[in-house]
């Protein structure tokens, strides 16, 4: 077992999943019991470019954006950690630097962002891996719906 995986237990949870293509790598993610968002395992499942690197954070795009997004990145830490208090706290000053180039380079107007934590019963994350989400709406769409951000089962 690598480093960037600590123990046995389920990485992601599929109670959260929102797409069926999303479902199936999940259902691939829990046969092999590796955390997909630990570096180690992050291009096994996640198919999307990594735009940015910092010491503690990759930033790359949602592989299952929400609706209605025009943006939707995911800062995720590079090292498996699952609480707040288990993130250093200079790669908090990373990550807002990070989602500020962000800001910067795609000239973002306004949006929201939102990290995910701990038991996932709570967060409603798919993965027990901090990550965090910068969302900008796509309100020029035809049929545009407010994006909401789920926190908690229900």
């Amino acid at each position: 077992m690598s480093d960037s995986t600590p123990n046995t237990k389920l990485f992601v949870d599929m109670d959260n999943a929102r797409e069926d293509d999303q479902r199936q790598v999940m259902q691939q993610i829990i046969a092999d019991g590796q955390c997909p968002f630990c570096l180690d395992n992050l291009r096994k499942y996640h198919k999307q470019q990594i735009i940015k690197e910092g010491q503690y954070w990759i930033l790359t795009p949602n592989q299952w954006p929400y609706e209605f997004t025009k943006l939707h990145l995911l800062a995720i830490l590079k090292k498996h950690a699952e609480k707040l208090s288990e993130i250093p706290p200079e790669a908090g000053k990373e990550l807002f630097e990070l989602l500020a180039w962000a800001e910067k380079e795609y000239q973002v107007p306004g949006g929201g962002m939102a990290i995910r934590f701990g038991d996932t019963n709570y967060s409603a994350g798919t993965v027990n891996h901090i990550h965090a989400q910068f969302i900008v709406p796509a309100l020029d769409h035809p049929n545009f719906k407010p994006v909401r951000f789920k926190i908690g089962k229900g």
